[in-house]
């Protein structure tokens, strides 16, 4: 369903095609699902789902809100580089999905904004601040996050942090507060810039360096001929099925190898830098903690 539908743009994807690409049949799909508006919300929970997964726990790791706030947006702009179809999903389709899709991202948005109007809280009233000013705030983001990925070949998400936190800041800690998180380093990058932030593009190597893509080229250089158990290990990724999506990424694109037999001979992959890889991995060091 999300693949069908970003496929689709503006036009929301058939049963027909959800079923053409998924390969069950009519039957099957409405067994599974009431209508086609239940399946998409069935795909918009799952990627809300996974989304929170990071930004929660990001979020709740930090002591003073704004931290807690930059962390949690990082992690989030972090998934969706990572994962274009459920970003699309997220962030475009649920717009124009229905009125049960609008309740749903009402819903899931709620928390957002509470977590936000925290920072109400943070010194004397200032004027114009109101409760309503978190959803502003969170309308502003999304809104940019839209046009983003509305509009081809553009900057990784991930490098829009600095500026999105000073849009959040801005009524809460003033013009100085907002200036200080948009010239704010990402953690790990002291002295290198916002061009060096995660999230580069490397159109040489048809490859988008996120931060889970670093830790992943981390881990093969720390303990080559690690499997897909071991990197997603090494490299902090709860979820082993999207280290195996970014270990395939890395392979098409070069920069690392698999000399084990692998699953089709009932043996685990053995990853492995190429020089390519080496290289890449030598000129990111230091780029994520």
């Amino acid at each position: 369903m999300a693949q069908a539908n970003r496929e689709q743009g503006s036009a929301p994807a058939t049963v027909a095609e959800v079923c053409g690409r998924s390969r069950v049949s009519r039957r099957t799909f409405y067994e599974m699902f009431a209508d086609k508006e239940d399946c998409f919300l069935a795909a918009l929970r799952e990627a809300t789902g996974r989304a929170a997964e990071r930004v929660v726990p990001a979020y709740q790791r930090e002591d003073r809100w704004i931290d807690a706030i930059r962390s949690g947006l990082r992690e989030l702009l972090a998934y969706l580089d990572e994962d274009p179809v459920f970003a699309h999903l997220l962030i475009v389709q649920a717009l124009a999905a229905g009125p049960a899709a609008l309740r749903y991202r009402a819903e899931t948005l709620e928390p957002v904004i509470a977590a936000l109007d925290r920072g109400r809280r943070l010194g004397p009233p200032r004027q114009g601040v109101t409760a309503l000013t978190a959803a502003g705030v969170a309308n502003a983001v999304l809104g940019i996050l839209h046009d983003r990925l509305q509009a081809a070949g553009g900057r990784p998400l991930a490098a829009l942090l600095g500026e999105l936190m000073s849009i959040v800041a801005l009524p809460y800690l003033g013009p100085a507060g907002a200036r200080r998180e948009l010239e704010r380093p990402l953690p790990g990058m002291a002295g290198r810039g916002p061009t060096a932030a995660p999230g580069i593009a490397l159109p040489a190597l048809n490859l988008r360096l996120t931060y889970r893509t670093i830790r992943v080229l981390q881990a093969i250089e720390t303990a080559p001929g690690a499997s897909n158990r071991e990197v997603s290990t090494i490299a902090g990724i709860p979820d082993q099925g999207q280290a195996s999506k970014l270990l395939a990424r890395l392979a098409r694109a070069g920069v690392i190898r698999n000399m084990g037999a692998g699953s089709a001979a009932g043996e685990p992959n053995s990853w492995h830098l190429t020089e390519v890889g080496t290289a890449l991995a030598s000129e990111v060091s230091g780029a994520v903690p």
